[in-house]
């Protein structure tokens, strides 16, 4: 049952205790495994993704089968129904709209003295996509990975999934990755993906950048591969935060929380509320719709271990126990949601109002729904267009412009003990 309990006990560390959750005293076990992978793949290429493939994943497979073909791409379209395909369009449409809007653009400024100051904007040649497929298919982590990577102008954008029985990859991802503009899909998943979108096979080609959440090996091997490539972030599991007032509905807040119990055994279901009538209502209707539900065990879990129900005092203390845990998803489910949102100040994705739910960030309303977990919200952002660009300052400097700066430069040239720096001024200024 979800638990509830009020400010006066010790919030703090109970909530602290659900941020800290992927902290498993076996990590430094598994991360030793990953290091394993990625050197075997580093130095053998297809063979020891082929190897890894089967011993953790239990599927034999050929180097020739890795890449989907154009016939599977094809027969992706006849196994989706009509309702879906429109469903994944009109997400791409909303998707791609929102993202357009955040391109960053490059400029010039032209200054006194003939000064040229600016900032180009310019793609990664290729970026690699990692699509979880393990507990289910995700076409919507598709579209959320691979259209910010269009609209940024990457030319080749691969993506890589694990298969699940049949060497067969789920239709409907297949047909979110043609309809998101990604050129390549390989049938591999874990610590041997990442590490072959790192360092390149034979098959699979190396990347510049790498985005996409996946388990804890998934995780760390991005961690690990970090410097040779770019990542978007370290994914943990999923997480929500409900701040509630006596204007929420129970039933709502209740769906909203399970929605996120049941993406995994870890993901964190949180309510806060001025009102102890709210919390015992929606505690019972959190009961109520566990009942027959198709993933009833993961949500249990979640809800048993990483779930929790909070009486505070006041929306100003539930905002700043929600800040001290920067959710992923924060929902205000209060009367005047503009006026709380000014009191927040670390939350991956906000949701304001009760016709809000978080699915709809999940899904199509626009923005990222690739956020930072784990308390990353206090200095992370989510994917989006500039993830996968990069800049390049531009200087230029008149012969009068050089002149009227060079004494300085000669000064903290000298004091840095770096004569040729100054030399490189001076022989410009004193001809």
């Amino acid at each position: 049952m979800l638990r509830i309990i009020t400010q006066q006990a010790d919030v703090r560390s109970e909530l602290q205790r659900i941020c800290d959750r992927t902290q498993d005293e076996q990590v430094l076990h598994k991360e030793a495994t990953v290091r394993e992978v990625l050197q075997a793949v580093k130095r053998q290429g297809d063979k020891a993704v082929l190897h890894y493939t089967a011993e953790f994943d239990h599927q034999i497979l050929k180097a020739e089968e890795l890449k989907v073909t154009g016939s599977e791409l094809d027969a992706a379209y006849q196994q989706v129904s009509k309702d879906l395909l429109q469903a994944i369009r009109l997400a791409c449409q909303k998707i791609e709209a929102f993202h357009r809007q955040r391109v960053p653009k490059s400029w010039v400024q032209f200054g006194d003295d003939e000064v040229v100051l600016g900032k180009r904007y310019t793609p990664v040649d290729r970026a690699g996509l990692y699509i979880p497929g393990g507990r289910a298919c995700y076409p919507s982590t598709v579209l959320m990975n691979a259209i910010p990577a269009k609209v940024a102008g990457v030319p080749r954008v691969v993506m890589v999934t694990p298969v699940r029985g049949g060497k067969m990859v789920n239709p409907a991802v297949l047909v979110a990755a043609q309809e998101a503009g990604v050129q390549e899909i390989y049938r591999v998943g874990g610590a041997q993906a990442i590490a072959a979108l790192a360092y390149g096979t034979e098959t699979i080609p190396k990347v510049n950048v790498i985005t996409g959440p996946g388990n804890i090996y998934v995780t760390l091997a991005k961690k690990l591969v970090y410097g040779t490539v770019g990542i978007d972030s370290l994914a943990g599991p999923s997480e929500v935060l409900v701040i509630a007032d006596e204007t929420a509905n129970p039933v709502y807040v209740a769906a909203d929380l399970l929605a996120q119990a049941e993406h995994d055994p870890m993901a964190a279901a949180i309510l806060l509320t001025t009102d102890a009538g709210l919390a015992k209502k929606v505690q019972m209707a959190v009961e109520r719709q566990l009942v027959d539900h198709p993933r009833r065990i993961d949500t249990e879990k979640a809800i048993a271990h990483y779930g929790l129900i909070v009486v505070v005092e006041s929306l100003a203390a539930a905002a700043e126990l929600s800040n001290e845990f920067a959710p992923e998803h924060l929902e205000l489910e209060v009367a005047d949601p503009w006026a709380l949102i000014n009191q927040i100040r670390h939350a991956g994705a906000i949701f304001l109002g009760s016709s809000t739910p978080e699915a709809v960030g999940d899904y199509l309303a626009g923005p990222n729904h690739t956020l930072p977990t784990s308390g990353a919200a206090r200095y992370a952002s989510a994917l989006g267009v500039e993830t996968f660009l990069k800049h390049s300052s531009i200087i230029q400097y008149s012969q009068t412009a050089l002149e009227k700066v060079a004494s300085a430069i000669d000064i903290l040239a000298t004091t840095e003990g770096l004569p040729s720096h100054a030399d490189s001024v001076k022989l410009r200024v004193e001809d």
